[in-house]
């Protein structure tokens, strides 16, 4: 009988010797494979491929989340947290709860907040630092000479203007003579200081920090006055050292530039608390002009809702100085080109108004900031009062009335012989306006220019009422892409809520920028400087 070889099993029970070597070679195989050598090699190889696969992956993945959202950041606040549906598209608000209606579909993964569309931000820790102490009172000592100042610009860049003079005035220990303003400008207003501010308010509330006076003395009448520009963004020593020699030695300088001639950042708090007291405080318009502001702000507020002061600056000088031209004519184009050229203080003469518009610093059409209020929540009932000269093109503000049709200017709130005094005086009717929109119950403006600067830098030393201030840069993008009908109505207006939920003028810190041109302007922010924290 032939015998056959047998191997006890593991468990006791008894097999093959076959079977047995086929067992041990399998137990070698896998010890081979785990052992270190060419075979781990292999096995960490296509691990490595497998996970370089997964990651490229969830990055195509990631970046179409990106692509589909559009938007450079998500901004949030946080008062009160609740989900939100992508086919939400109106805001109920009850006390102190939000509630969504059209609540159909599948929420969106986030939370976030959406204030109410008039509730300012919140100003509790917040309040005006202006005094000035006692050592910042002048004591009387001899003035080094007598600055004349030569405002150039519209009315709020005069405006800053004056006002940082009135700071460079008390770093030269001089006396500053009542400003002359701009009549050359694009509006050719006539108007001059006594015309638009109530000079003895400004006289009077300065007396402490400078000498201010109507023109200058007879012993200095005859003296010719040394032409000066000073230079742009200058710090307070630029003026102590070099100026000041200059004033000691001529005895009165005439400042041919009064825009942006001091810094924005790196000021003595002193200095920067005057530039304020002197913006905010001293610059008081006349009685005639806030007269007729409050009869205005009166009739808007005669049913006690609220109202929005737009700044839609979609005028034609705006305009040509841009090269913005969208949804204009061909005609209307060529126009603004013209006009372009014939500035010719204008630097750019040929621009792109198209890659303008793209880049967020064309001011917006009267369609987009129809479309841009509706997103944002505004029913149709609301109330604007339109801070703004004539808008041009053949359709105006047509587009903005089809869906906001109760639109107010100086033109129709006032009567005919309430606005005689201001005929041709766009001056002392930007100075109404101003007023007005100091005092609206929202101020949205369309473009980043002087007046929206100076409206929103005021409006938050007030105590940070409500500002909204346009992500123009990323709406642009979404209304071209809802345009397109790449993206609902829902989803559009549920991002562009999101967008400027916390773009209302609240409590930011201004900080100084890699460019001095193009950082943060003083008056537009005067935090830090003239408002501090609890």
């Amino acid at each position: 009988m032939t015998r056959r070889r047998v191997i006890e099993s593991i468990d006791g029970n008894v097999l093959p010797m076959r079977n047995a070597m086929l067992f041990r070679r399998k137990g070698r195989f896998w010890l081979d494979i785990l052992r270190p050598g060419r075979y781990m090699c292999v096995l960490m190889f296509w691990g490595l491929m497998t996970l370089l696969f997964m990651t490229l992956l969830a990055k195509f993945a990631l970046l179409n989340t990106l692509h589909d959202l559009n938007l450079d950041r998500s901004e949030f606040i946080t008062a009160r947290s609740v989900e939100i549906s992508i086919r939400t598209n109106k805001l109920i608000t009850e006390g102190d709860n939000i509630i969504i209606s059209e609540f159909k579909e599948t929420p969106l993964p986030l939370k976030l907040t959406l204030p109410d569309i008039w509730t300012k931000p919140n100003a509790d820790l917040y309040y005006k630092c202006v005094q000035r102490s006692s050592k910042d009172i002048i004591s009387g000592e001899p003035t080094n000479g007598y600055i004349l100042v030569h405002s150039n610009g519209g009315l709020n860049q005069m405006k800053t203007g004056i006002s940082d003079m009135v700071a460079i005035a008390k770093v030269m220990n001089a006396t500053l003579v009542l400003p002359s303003l701009d009549h050359n400008s694009f509006w050719t207003d006539p108007s001059d200081f006594k015309d638009i501010f109530d000079w003895k308010h400004f006289v009077e509330y300065l007396e402490e920090d400078i000498s201010v006076v109507d023109h200058l003395p007879p012993a200095y009448a005859s003296i010719k006055p040394l032409q000066r520009a000073p230079v742009s963004y200058s710090k307070a020593s630029y003026y102590s050292n070099q100026m000041s020699s200059l004033m000691k030695k001529h005895k009165v300088i005439n400042f041919t530039h009064t825009d942006s001639r001091l810094a924005n950042n790196g000021l003595p708090n002193p200095i920067q608390r005057l530039r304020c007291r002197a913006m905010y405080e001293a610059l008081k318009f006349t009685d005639e002009i806030l007269e007729l502001a409050d009869k205005l702000i009166t009739r808007l507020r005669d049913d006690d809702k609220p109202f929005i002061a737009l700044h839609l600056r979609y005028e034609k000088d705006m305009l040509a100085f841009t090269g913005c031209s969208h949804n204009l004519s061909k005609a209307e184009d060529e126009e603004l080109r013209q006009l372009r050229r014939s500035v010719r203080h204008w630097k750019e003469k040929h621009i792109n108004g198209e890659e303008r518009r793209r880049q967020g610093v064309c001011p917006m059409t009267p369609r987009e900031v129809a479309v841009f209020l509706e997103a944002i929540g505004f029913p149709s009932d609301t109330k604007i009062y339109i801070v703004a000269g004539n808008i041009y093109g053949q359709d105006g503000v047509k587009a903005l009335q089809d869906k906001y049709p109760n639109i107010y200017t100086h033109s129709n709130l006032a009567t005919e012989d309430e606005l005689s005094p201001f005929n041709n005086r766009q001056n002392k009717l930007a100075a109404v306006d101003y007023t007005v929109a100091l005092e609206s119950d929202v101020f949205v403006f369309t473009y980043d220019g002087n007046m929206a600067k100076a409206v929103q830098g005021h409006r938050k030393y007030e105590g940070f009422r409500k500002t909204i201030i346009p992500d123009k840069k990323n709406f642009v993008k979404l209304i071209d892409r809802m345009d397109k009908g790449l993206i609902s109505w829902e989803e559009f207006s549920m991002k562009v809520k999101i967008l400027h939920a916390n773009r209302t003028g609240g409590a930011v810190l201004r900080k100084p920028g890699k460019v001095v041109k193009s950082e943060e302007s003083f008056y537009a922010n005067p935090y830090p400087g003239c408002i501090c924290e609890k």
